[in-house]
């Protein structure tokens, strides 16, 4: 894939892919259809999986028999992106380069509107080799989905009156959120994601993957719902 400015990276949570209740297939058709028709009009892609769900059911798993370190959790998570990618880059065979990308400092030429990529190493999120793409395919904008429609000050899930974040700078949003990350942290963005792309200066989205509606209007650059950082 040749660099241009019209390269958008995104983030992509495991749970999309494979909710608790299994592989969601019609997220995956409707997604690879609308990444498909972008291409059609010029859009380049890097799309970094998120191990998610399947991650979680891993490392639960396995801290049920045995005492695990950190490297345990990095890696089977690590390997848990790795098998969501391997899924997505099949799903979109026909426009995809045939290589999983796992290490964003290679350079990887494709003449393929779409490169999939996933976990690196442990000690960092799929969000940081999200940044790490961003920075080495040019691209300005990243958009991270998950399942969640903004950043709120705390936790809705937990607190009723959570308040929602439309736009934050990188310096406040690591105040608030931090910036130490391990395995597993419920956290909108990686901390050791949000320190690179604060120095990047990148402009990172966050959106609810769910709503594949609203994702069109971010890549058609009209008003959209999610949280802009940065």
């Amino acid at each position: 894939m040749k660099k241009s400015s019209s390269t958008i990276v995104i983030s992509l949570g495991g749970s999309l892919i494979a909710p608790k209740e299994g592989i969601d297939v019609g997220f995956l058709r409707r997604f690879a259809a609308l990444v498909k028709r972008h291409t059609k009009n010029g859009m380049r892609f890097v799309i970094i999986c998120g191990g998610g769900t399947t991650a979680r059911a891993y490392q639960k798993a396995a801290s049920q028999i045995t005492s695990l370190t950190r490297d345990d959790l990095d890696w089977l998570g690590i390997h848990a992106t790795r098998l969501n990618a391997h899924l997505l880059r099949t799903v979109l065979r026909s426009f995809a380069h045939p290589r999983i990308i796992t290490d964003p400092n290679e350079d990887m030429p494709s003449r393929r509107p779409v490169i999939i990529g996933a976990g690196w190493r442990p000690g960092c999120s799929t969000d940081y080799d999200a940044v790490l793409l961003a920075a080495r395919y040019d691209a300005t904008t990243l958009i991270n989905l998950s399942n969640i429609s903004f950043v709120y000050d705390k936790d809705p899930r937990t607190h009723a009156d959570a308040v929602k974040i439309p736009a934050i700078d990188w310096k406040q949003f690591r105040k608030q959120f931090g910036s130490r990350w391990h395995p597993g942290l419920n956290s909108p963005f990686d901390p050791v994601a949000s320190k690179e792309a604060e120095r990047m200066k990148l402009r990172v989205i966050i959106a609810d993957g769910r709503d594949l509606k609203n994702l069109a209007r971010i890549l058609g650059g009209k008003s959209f719902s999610g949280t802009v950082i940065g």
